[in-house]
């Protein structure tokens, strides 16, 4: 019987800062062309509505490589199970064998996620940020803000959902938590979406949209946006017309992100050329690439790239190893 890891176990092996530094490392990796990714697999249900998207890949020279594997069925909270389930499988890059089986329940494409927002903030984020908007009322919404804690110096913060009592609710459970608490954010609902757009200088989208929510004329100098939610085709939460306007644009992956993120709908609109298009990775590394001062627009398109689940999955294996050395 292979070694497997449930969720509660998982939890105990993940540390925050360090899966922040090891996302932030995987898409070095990737730009360098150091990671072997193919095409993200997506299958799609009708009825009941879901999704499932399947991303594998392995750094080269590595131990191992990780299957992924995290669904989202949309309408599982009216029999009262979890929206997302998931789980990564751990091979050996030396002979194939399964080493480790993490069924994370879609817990750690969550925690990755989030990881990858503080990363953007860290390095595209406005020296002052006066408000942070968050867009969406999901697990993401709630995760992104919390890792944006030791990242961005702000207290003010607004939340718009289309369900207002679904805004509430997100607020009131971040205000009971302990770390919000301490970093004295100010939480509170968006008069309207258009109002959270434009008082707001840092902006984290992170719905299911299909149809454009935040507008180009909408939008402030010095803005900085992470789009979290385009990760399948059909889906679009900013108007085409904003990454043109934008200063700069960063994509997790080139081409997932012209294939299915947010630079599609501009690349295929000619409104932005695919050469413009900054590698997160590149901006990283590299001095000068990316916001070089406060009135830029900068966007991040995050599509979810298999890196991320490597890095993830490496750091919860190591974790194990290190714990079955010691009993």
């Amino acid at each position: 019987m292979k070694n497997v890891l449930d969720l509660d176990e998982i939890k105990r092996l993940v540390s925050i800062p360090e899966i922040i530094k090891q996302i932030e490392a995987g898409f070095v990796f990737y730009s360098d062309g150091k990671v072997n990714v193919p095409p993200v697999g997506f299958l799609h249900m009708d009825n009941p509505p879901g999704d499932v998207h399947i991303k594998y890949g392995a750094i080269k020279d590595d131990e191992v490589y990780v299957l992924k594997v995290a669904s989202a069925f949309y309408q599982n909270h009216q029999s009262g199970l979890p929206v997302n389930d998931g789980v990564m499988l751990v091979f050996s890059q030396k002979n194939g064998q399964l080493k480790l089986i993490l069924h994370d329940e879609g817990w750690l494409t969550d925690i990755r996620t989030a990881a990858a927002g503080a990363v953007a903030a860290k390095h595209l984020a406005p020296s002052v940020v006066q408000q942070i908007g968050i867009i969406g009322t999901g697990v993401q919404a709630r995760l992104q803000l919390e890792f944006l804690r030791d990242v961005i110096d702000c207290k003010q913060c607004v939340v718009w959902g289309r369900d207002n009592n679904q805004v509430q609710l997100m607020i009131e459970e971040l205000q009971s938590q302990a770390c919000i608490k301490e970093w004295g954010l100010h939480i509170k609902a968006a008069d309207s979406l258009n109002n959270l757009v434009s008082t707001s200088n840092f902006i984290v989208t992170t719905t299911s949209a299909k149809e454009p929510l935040v507008l180009a004329d909408q939008v402030q100098k010095g803005t900085h946006i992470t789009a979290m939610g385009s990760d399948d085709h059909g889906k679009q939460e900013l108007e085409a017309a904003l990454l043109a306007k934008a200063d700069c644009v960063i994509a997790d992956s080139i081409e997932q992100c012209v294939d299915h993120g947010e630079c599609g709908a501009a690349v295929r609109g000619k409104l932005i050329d695919v050469q413009s298009i900054v590698e997160f990775g590149h901006a990283i590394k590299t001095p000068g690439v990316g916001r070089t001062n406060d009135d830029q627009i900068t966007i991040v398109d995050l599509t979810g790239v298999a890196v991320q689940d490597i890095q993830i999955a490496k750091m919860v294996a190591a974790g194990f190893e290190r714990e079955s050395s010691k009993a």
